[in-house]
């Protein structure tokens, strides 16, 4: 199967898609109504607004780092995964989200990075927890969101995943246990995003990785904005090999010309059997 993530509702019901994800919430804090046509995507802990408006909410490391997107290695900034009244608000839109389609995705869920959360609020709240190690803490954080999501969530949760399959390095960079949440989620989503897909080893690596990791079917999301239309195809028949669905991102029209492509060559194939050999 072929889907689409897109900010532009009109997409969501172009016929040559058979899922589409609509970008409800984003990075940035832009938020719009959710659609019926399509699931609606919310960013849960990414979240440039928030944090500007608020620098509290913003994870900090053990050194003091505040983890925004002034910092190395970071794209936006981040909220605290442990602060309950911003947590109450991305489960207020979840309700809303549902309202439309019971269907919903969970983007950017986690915490940072390794290094965070080091905040107040989190020191305490591991200090007077069951665990005992702060990494078994953070993960037990991020299982409990998702779990409480769920309970919001009649259709199908889907969750992005950070495109690292290799055993424990979810659980140590963000919190993220895929097995405790396997429990939860009906499909993960794997963003594997490139600017050009001139080789596709490493994306076949990866997409093989999490085929061995996930007890759940996952999909493979690739970049498509001004791909050249030969690699996006190439990109999208390897991911196709071991993803439940490839998504194309940000640029609906660019992957239509592949599909559209894809299928005419499919029409356009003979099929040989032995008596022609």
């Amino acid at each position: 199967m072929y889907g689409i993530v897109t900010r532009n509702e009109e997409e969501l019901t172009w016929p040559e898609f058979d899922r589409a994800f609509f970008e409800m919430k984003d990075v940035t804090g832009r938020a719009t109504d959710p659609v019926s046509e399509g699931v609606n995507m919310i960013s849960c802990f990414g979240d440039n607004a928030a944090a500007e408006g608020n620098p509290e909410l913003v994870p900090v490391s053990d050194d003091g780092e505040r983890a925004t997107r002034e910092r190395e290695y970071f794209d936006w900034d981040y909220v605290c995964p442990s602060h309950e009244p911003y947590r109450e608000g991305l489960f207020e839109m979840i309700e809303d989200a549902v309202e439309a389609n019971e269907d919903v995705r969970l983007d950017d869920v986690g915490f940072p990075r390794a290094e965070y959360c080091h905040c107040d609020r989190c020191t305490a709240r591991f200090e007077t927890s069951e665990y005992d190690t702060f990494s078994e803490w953070r993960t037990a954080t991020i299982t409990e969101f998702v779990a409480n999501a769920r309970e919001r969530i009649p259709g199908d949760l889907y969750l992005t995943l950070y495109p690292d399959p290799y055993p424990g390095h979810l659980e140590r960079r963000s919190g993220v246990n895929p097995d405790a949440l396997s429990q939860y989620v009906d499909e993960f989503v794997v963003p594997v995003y490139d600017t050009a897909y001139g080789t596709t080893y490493w994306l076949e690596s990866i997409a093989s990785g999490f085929e061995d990791r996930l007890d759940v079917p996952f999909s493979v999301e690739l970049y498509a904005i001004d791909i050249d239309v030969d690699n996006l195809i190439r990109a999208a028949r390897v991911a196709g090999t071991y993803a439940e669905t490839v998504l194309f991102g940000y640029e609906s029209g660019n992957a239509r010309a592949a599909l559209r492509r894809m299928r005419a060559d499919g029409r356009d194939g003979v099929s040989h059997g032995p008596e022609d050999l």
